[in-house]
């Protein structure tokens, strides 16, 4: 009789063990499957960002992006002579060694071509003084071509200062470019937002990385939430109906840029809502150049969130 009560507690055991095992097993394969499910999605979400990343990728190695960026030159009253050679008052990082002379008086600026260098006006050739257009001209700033057209120079109007801004297709930052790092972001940081407009006409003072500060058509604010939490972004006016949101959050300066990102937003639909994409959060241009004249979140766009999505911070040294 004892026998036998030790052999049934000897099977009782074994039972309990395999199922015990069974257990162990269904739940490693149950893992095993959740785990291919999530590299499944995410896989699914990075084919789905693809076309945005590579327009974007293409947006700032084009032979005039970003990248192409080489200089900033303040552009004080008077006559100024431009070109790569040390004897110019504006020495260009790349381009002709004298490329030609540059007038400003008040808001008038004039341009004269070297003698026997070949230099382009909006794409056509000319002969002789030219007048320029800044970029706060309704139809944009003039473009001086130079280099077999691989160099383009244009004036910029900040506050009430004047700049040249140099671009060449050869510039290191374009031929040695990077590539860019992204946050893992997801669905989740697809959110659904809520526009409520200012009274219109209404503006909000917008610094920027060169020390100046603009007042900027503000129409509105977009609130949303993320973890039940309610946050809200001051909106620009991107001239179109969308809206651009200038921002900075917990990884900015932790795996973001430090100075903030941007986010286009589409126009909002008749109820204000409003969709927001934070993995498609972008640097601004400084992130690539220090040439760049970049705006800065204003103090009521600084998020107590880290949005670990879109862009993370240019690393130049990798790689």
């Amino acid at each position: 009789m004892r026998h036998t009560q030790k052999h049934v507690s000897t099977m009782v055991a074994c039972a309990a063990a395999l199922l015990a095992l069974a257990a162990c097993g269904e739940d490693e394969a149950a893992k095993a499957a959740a785990a291919a499910s999530a590299r499944q999605a995410q896989a699914a979400f990075v084919a789905a960002q693809k076309p945005w990343r590579d327009e974007r990728h293409a947006e700032l190695t084009q032979p005039d992006g970003w990248t192409s960026l080489v200089g900033l030159h303040w552009i004080d009253p008077g006559a100024h002579y431009l070109g790569s050679d040390a004897d110019n008052g504006i020495r260009l990082a790349m381009g002709p060694a004298h490329l030609g002379m540059l007038d400003r008086k008040n808001a008038k600026l004039r341009f004269v071509p070297e003698r026997g260098v070949a230099v382009t006006l909006d794409g056509a050739s000319f002969k002789g003084s030219t007048a320029l257009r800044a970029d706060d001209d309704a139809a944009g700033p003039s473009k001086l071509g130079f280099d077999d057209g691989k160099g383009v120079a244009t004036v910029i109007k900040r506050g009430d200062r004047y700049a040249l801004r140099v671009k060449h297709a050869d510039a290191p930052t374009r031929t040695g470019f990077k590539g860019i790092d992204y946050w893992p972001g997801g669905a989740d940081w697809k959110l659904s937002g809520k526009f409520v407009a200012h009274p219109a006409g209404k503006t909000i003072p917008i610094a920027n990385i060169i020390g100046t500060t603009d007042e900027t058509p503000n129409p509105g604010v977009v609130e949303f939430e993320r973890d039940g939490k309610p946050y809200r972004l001051e909106a620009l006016d991107q001239g179109d109906g969308g809206l651009f949101l200038v921002f900075a959050d917990r990884t900015s300066g932790h795996g973001s840029y430090g100075a903030g990102r941007f986010l286009d937003a589409p126009k909002p639909d008749a109820q204000g809502r409003v969709a927001l994409d934070f993995n498609q959060s972008y640097n601004p241009p400084c992130a690539f150049t220090p040439f760049a004249t970049c705006p800065l979140p204003p103090p009521e766009n600084r998020l107590d969130l880290a949005i670990a999505a879109g862009e993370k911070n240019y690393l130049q040294s990798k790689p």
